[in-house]
This record gives structure tokens, sequence and C-alpha cells, in this order.
């Protein structure tokens, strides 16, 4: 018999806010947290806005000595499971830290660190490039951080799956309890991409809008308007715990993660297959790892960048997933407000599925004001909306390479 999972604790640190109650505050009042670039000088570059974390003080979290040896990404996932574990109440002491595990994905870990040392190479010699520079850096470093803070000793390990890494953490740590090998994990994503490097590079790639003259109004998923999507830094990260391992301490219990589905689309390094197959097969997996009915789930996160490739075939991909039930069911992009987190994206978006099942209200996606032919479901457009229940809530995040996770939460149940 498969061991049940739960969802116990929540940490953000998004572009619209730097809690948990901040940033479903800043969701449901459709705040766009995407502006112009403020971390370097953006006047040569052919975009020049972003989704930036604003008014983070690292120091309210990490000594300055120890701050400096890391980078953004590690800083932001710090802040997050501190909130996570604080929210869980859950102690990690002698009796548990074995059962205890860390799982924090990143696409790319710390740009910064890596323009900024290879900067002092070419700059002043080998000599002056930091010893810190590669623990600042590797992606692995923020669940090894949080796990040295929190003194977890359970399984210890991170993801660097573009787009979906948040995403396969939290799965991939569902798989770890359920099977047995930890009580509970932390987990999630982190990310700190915004940086003159990754600009250049994405807007090279024409991945990103061009709409510098209306930067909050950038990032608009499913609209027929939408020309590229907006880069986004930030964490998001979970404490899931065993079922029988939460209630004996006592824990609240927002959710149950009961379904997770990874798959490849083997057919391009940046487009989706035109039938959607990677992303049909992810949301298949899922419900069927949850033995879930399909026209029980009332709510997606979508991936939703505001990319024409990606909104199209996500939205073929639920038809095909869910057919006629696809037109009653609720979809809505928080990218349109928080940005495209990379790496971060399945960790802050699987919190806001949890939150939209605990509290009974879907987030918005904003922006939306030109409904597109091929995008034809319901977007829950430019307010959020109260529910009487949300029984399932799933979230998707697809990323380059063709990689696919989904994640399947359900209303906690005895």
């Amino acid at each position: 018999m498969k061991r049940r999972v739960v969802v116990t604790g929540l940490g953000l640190v998004t572009p619209v806010g730097l809690s948990v109650e901040s940033t479903w505050g800043s969701l449901l009042a459709g705040r766009s947290g995407v502006d112009t670039i403020g971390k370097f000088d953006v006047e040569k570059f052919p975009v020049r806005f972003a989704a930036e974390i604003k008014d983070f003080d690292p120091l309210k979290f990490i000594e300055k000595k120890e701050a400096r040896k890391m980078g953004a990404f590690i800083h932001y996932a710090i802040a997050a499971s501190d909130e996570a574990l604080a929210d869980s109440k859950l102690t990690i002491d002698d009796s548990n830290a074995e059962r205890v595990g860390t799982y924090i994905g990143s696409g790319i870990g710390d740009f910064w660190a890596i323009e900024r040392e290879h900067e002092k190479l070419l700059n002043e010699g080998p000599g002056r490039v930091s010893p810190f520079f590669i623990p600042s850096a590797i992606v692995n470093l923020a669940a090894g951080q949080v796990s040295i803070r929190t003194g977890a000793q359970g399984p210890n390990s991170a993801t660097a799956t573009a787009c979906s890494a948040g995403a396969h953490a939290i799965g991939d740590s569902f798989k770890i309890i359920q099977r047995g090998d930890a009580d509970a994990m932390i987990c999630g994503g982190a990310e700190s991409a915004i940086t003159p490097m990754s600009v250049a590079g994405f807007a090279a790639m024409r991945a990103l809008s061009t709409r510098n003259d209306d930067p909050k109004g950038a990032s608009r998923p499913f609209d027929r308007d939408r020309n590229g999507f907006v880069l986004g830094e930030g964490a998001g990260l979970l404490i899931l715990e065993e079922l029988e391992f939460a209630k004996r301490r006592g824990a609240r219990i927002y959710a149950e993660l009961v379904g997770y589905g990874m798959t490849g689309d083997a057919f391009h390094m940046t487009m989706p297959d035109e039938t959607a197959s990677g992303a049909y097969r992810a949301m298949s997996i899922a419900l069927r790892d949850a033995e879930a009915d399909p026209s029980h789930v009332d709510y997606i996160n979508a991936h939703g960048t505001s990319t024409p490739y990606n909104d199209k075939f996500e939205t073929l991909a639920i038809k095909r997933t869910f057919g006629d039930h696809a037109y009653k069911l609720a979809v809505s992009s928080t990218k349109s407000m928080t940005g495209h987190l990379l790496g971060a994206a399945g960790g802050i978006e699987a919190v806001f599925s949890v939150l939209a099942m605990h509290h009974k209200t879907l987030p918005p996606t904003i922006n939306y004001d030109n409904p597109d032919p091929d995008c034809d479901l319901d977007y829950v457009p430019n307010a959020p909306r109260e529910v009487s229940e949300v029984r399932y809530a799933l979230s998707n995040s697809f990323g380059f390479g063709g990689t696919n996770a989904a994640l399947l939460f359900k209303r906690y149940e005895e």
C-alpha cells in the first residue's frame, strides 16, 4: 500500500511578495511584479524589464559572513525554507533528522556569481577568483545549505531540469516519502537569473516579450497578443510529510499530494510537439498515479508562459487529457503576475495550487484582453474567483529540452 503524502508547510519569496501571505494577497489583487530592470544598466538591451525580487534583505535570515558565501538563489531558498518550516511547526532534531530530507531544483543556479567571477578572471587574473565561487553558484547548494542550516540528514538532492526543476524536485520528494526513504522533505525550487548574460541570451532566442513600453502588461498568457515570457526570480518551497508522521505531531494539513507525472517530448530543444504529447502524457500519468477521476479536477495552475507555442499547445494538451471536462474546469497562469521563475516556477506554482485549494479561491490570469481562438478554455480572466470547493488541483511545468512535470494535489480527507 502506498504511503500517503501531505503538505504541511509553505514558503515563498516572489516578485509580488516576500512571504506566502504577501504573495497571495498580491495574486488576488491582480498585482504585477514586472517592471524595468534595476539590477544593471539595460539601455543597450532589446528587453529592459523583468520580475525582480525587491526589498529582500538576506541578513534577516543569514549572518553576513555566511551570506557572502552564497548566491542569491540560495538566499531565497533559505528564506522560503525558514517560512515553510515555521508554518509547518516541524522541529528537526536527533529523533527525526535522518528521516527529513532536502530537494530543491534550479534551472541555472546563481548566474550572477558566474558573470562576476568570470569578469574577475579576465580583468584581474585567476588569483582573484573567489574560493566561494563554485559553492555559491552550483545548483545543489540551495538544498545543501538548507540541509546544513536545519540539520536535515535525509535525502539531499537537486534537479536542474530547466523550467520543470522545481516541480520535479517536489514530485521526486513525493516518491521518496511514498516509498519509505524519508518521512518529510523540504522541497521546491529557487532561481536568481536576472543578469546581463541571461537576459541577453533569452532575448537572442526571441523567447522574451519585448513590450518595453508596457512591462506590467507584457506577461499575458493565453492572450492573442502574447509575444514571449517575462524573466522572474525567487523561491517556492513546501514541507511534504508522510501522513501518519504528520498526524502524530498534530500538524495542520493543507492538502494531499497524490499524483506525479514526468515525460519527455523527444521533439525539439525549445518548442513543444504540435500534438502536445509530452504535456498530455505528463498530466495523464499524474492522474493515473493518483487513480483520480479526471472529471474531479477543478483547477489547473498552468505552465502558461505567455509564449505563442507553449500556451497554444498546453491548451491542446489539457483538451486531450480532459476531453469535454476541459471546458468545465478553471485554468490560470500566475506567471501573468510573477513572470517566469524558470527552475523556481514549479515551486511557487505548487504553493499557489495548494493555496487555491485551501482558500477555495482561484488566482486570475491578468492581462487577458483579447481571446485567442486556439486558447478557448476558462482562464479565470483578470479577477480572482471564489469557488465552493477545489477537489483536485493540477500544477504543470514544462522545460527546454522537452522535460515535463505535472503535480496533482487533492483536498485532504481522513
